[in-house]
């Protein structure tokens, strides 16, 4: 299966990168190194992963044209034999291509103040072009970075006429992912389908695990050495989707519940940050129910 790129990445490229998996079998990498040796281009980095209980293969490989620019639709026509003869799931970008960022954002803004410092200053390679939400609170601070803020309440209890505009939002400005930075709403299913793979979420992470309201004094009350965040791609199951990045930091008897809060809030910032980047430089495949992620 071939991953349809975005309409806004440019036709031309000079730097590629190829991310696929197959059934694991001999000839792969030979095979994938020397079309693009005949196609002038030189490998810059390469990764590689055997599942072993599944016999599936995972690569993930930058490659940097000797001749300038070359046409990505010429390319990705010479890959296609060799995709089809190995059965690949596969995509092939444009290694400076910024992917379009929409954020959606309640009342907390810690995730969301990391995410758009680290853009404003460069350090995130994406373009975020807009930040939806179904409170205010966050307005002025979005402003300052001078996004568009699109206020969403959800009205008379209508959530599925709130979610059809964060959807018409999605296909207007050509969005590449969702980033649900502390947005406190469950995606209907229609919503986490028609976003598979496109949408990252959020959350705490303790063992053991707490629902419902104030998890931090929860894991105050019973004690816990250990809080954390895991950040996930979205589906319709609430908070199972393939993981793709976790933290966790040693706590004490000593710690107050508000403490905890302060340093979940850090760790949450942190793990989605981390989950945006590897996303957008094409580092996270799909391995069922899980993920591998080639971190640099």
């Amino acid at each position: 299966m071939f991953v349809e790129r975005n309409p806004h990445m440019q036709k031309k490229a000079e730097q590629l990168v190829l991310k696929f998996s197959c059934a694991d079998q001999p000839g792969i990498v030979a095979a994938v190194a020397g079309l693009f040796s005949l196609q002038g281009f030189n490998i810059r980095e390469s990764s590689q992963f055997e599942d072993i209980y599944t016999s599936r293969f995972f690569m993930r490989t930058v490659l940097e044209s000797t001749e300038g620019k070359k046409d990505l639709a010429d390319i990705e026509s010479a890959f296609k034999p060799i995709a089809e003869r190995y059965a690949m799931d596969w995509e092939l970008c444009d290694a400076m291509y910024k992917p379009r960022i929409l954020i959606a954002v309640s009342q907390w803004g810690h995730c969301l103040n990391n995410l758009l410092n680290s853009w404003k200053r460069g350090s995130l390679a994406v373009d975020i072009v807009g930040v939806v939400s179904n409170h205010e609170e966050m307005r002025s601070l979005v402003d300052w970075y001078g996004l568009p803020y699109h206020y969403l309440p959800i009205e008379n209890a209508k959530k599925s006429e709130q979610e059809a505009k964060i959807l018409s939002i999605v296909e207007k400005d050509k969005i590449d992912l969702l980033v649900l930075a502390r947005y406190m709403q469950i995606l209907s299913d229609t919503v986490c389908e028609k976003l598979a793979a496109r949408a990252i979420n959020i959350h705490h992470s303790f063992l053991p695990g707490f629902k419902g309201a104030k998890p931090y004094h929860q894991a105050y009350e019973r004690g816990v050495k250990l809080i954390g965040a895991t950040a996930h791609y979205v589906t319709t199951e609430l908070d199972e989707g393939p993981i793709i990045e976790q933290a966790v930091e040693r706590v004490s008897h000593a710690h107050t519940p508000e403490q905890l809060v302060e340093f979940g809030r850090d760790i949450e910032a942190v793990v989605l940050q981390r989950a945006v980047r590897w996303h957008a430089e094409h580092r996270v495949l799909l391995n069922g129910q899980k993920t591998v992620v080639f971190t640099p």
